[in-house]
């Protein structure tokens, strides 16, 4: 009996950065949707009266819960920017090799400025205002 041959590999392929950056797109897609269940929880939480609200707030502002919030806020950015980039895709600009790569560099700069932004308005603006 012939073998059948076997699907290619991960390892086969070379590292590129249109490949990179779009598995980490699905990757923060995966962990923006993991992170709803906070949402959920606190809403949830609203509903359920005063005693409800402040047991969930006593957890949701714990420093764990904080370092989850940026760590949504940087997937956020991340798959806004990626987003975008796919979209335009879709309309089959960029995809040379050299336009790929510098929208790829693109992206992740773009994410992190937007990330700077979002942290200051809320976390240090927003500091100040209380």
């Amino acid at each position: 009996m012939a073998s059948r041959p076997l699907s290619p590999h991960l390892a086969v392929y070379k590292f590129t950065y249109a490949m990179a950056t779009s598995i980490f797109n699905r990757l923060t897609g995966l962990a923006l949707s993991a992170g709803l269940v906070l949402l959920v929880y606190w809403l949830v939480a609203v509903a359920g009266g005063a005693r409800t609200f402040a047991r969930a707030m006593a957890i949701l502002s714990s420093p764990l819960c904080k370092v989850l919030y940026a760590l949504l806020v940087i997937a956020f950015c991340y798959h806004l920017t990626a987003g975008i980039r796919h979209l335009v895709w879709d309309t089959g600009r960029g995809l040379e090799r050299t336009q790929s790569r510098s929208s790829a560099k693109l992206v992740i700069v773009i994410s992190i400025v937007l990330t700077l932004l979002i942290a200051y308005c809320f976390w240090i603006a927003g500091a100040r205002a209380t």
